[in-house]
């Protein structure tokens, strides 16, 4: 694969680290639309999935969903290792997924592809796996490695029955990580659930972010073309680091 040449520093770097409630609750569709969003606004995008657990083989390939949307979002194509350091097949908490291949989760190893990602890059988003905390090895999780990092966290709540207290404890460990809390996305995943709308209002008022937009609830909804709908996600902060 050709690689594009190193960016020069004309433009400050927008990375992203986008976790979530729980699994399941669509951080893939927002870190699609937010590469999306970036890619239109001029910068070369990638997006990251450091450790993705569920695969199934397509042809000669393992592939995954996540990695899947992530790599069709970005205008950036970088090598597959780095892209996803860890595909595991086992759809499963990571580091059960790794016990079981025999493989070592390594907090630097994800760390050095990301860095390769942002030489050939002005953005990167990277995706989480599950919540906020879930463990990668023995001592480490991801947020330690979105502490390594040091990116904004955008969280996406799964509004559901137990929201509430789900988004408030996340973002307290986003910040007890000494990270800041970009923005937050409302995914209405559960059609059934009573007084949503309360329910946002209540974390709006709460979580001491801007709220970046909401994905309505749709019995189905094509991963891609959605994502691409979520980029009506107003004002995107851009920092600069």
């Amino acid at each position: 694969m050709t690689l594009p040449p190193p960016l020069p520093r004309s433009l400050p770097r927008a990375d992203f680290f986008v976790t979530g409630t729980d699994t399941g609750v669509g951080k893939s569709l927002v870190a699609a639309a937010l590469l999306r969003h970036l890619g239109r606004a001029g910068r070369r995008t990638v997006g990251m999935k450091p450790v993705a657990a569920g695969a199934t083989q397509v042809d000669d390939r393992w592939c995954n969903d996540d990695v899947e949307a992530l790599s069709a979002a970005s205008n950036v194509q970088a090598p597959a290792p780095w892209v996803c350091p860890y595909l595991l097949r086992d759809a499963m908490a990571p580091h059960i997924a790794a016990d079981h291949a025999g493989v070592h989760l390594s907090l630097e190893h994800m760390r050095d592809c990301f860095a390769q990602l942002q030489s050939v890059s002005d953005s990167v988003v990277v995706e989480g796996a599950g919540g906020f905390s879930v463990p990668i090895n023995a001592t480490d999780t991801l947020a330690d490695l979105a502490q390594v990092l040091a990116v904004p966290v955008v969280l996406v709540v799964g509004i559901r029955l137990g929201c509430l207290n789900h988004a408030l404890l996340t973002a307290q460990a986003i910040r007890q990580a000494g990270l800041p809390l970009a923005g937050w996305v409302a995914n209405h995943i559960d059609p059934g659930m009573s007084a949503p709308v309360e329910n946002v209002n209540a974390l709006a008022q709460r979580l001491g972010a801007p709220c970046w937009g909401q994905i309505p609830w749709q019995r189905q909804s094509p991963r891609f073309n959605f994502a691409d709908g979520l980029e009506a996600i107003p004002s995107v902060i851009v920092p600069s680091y």
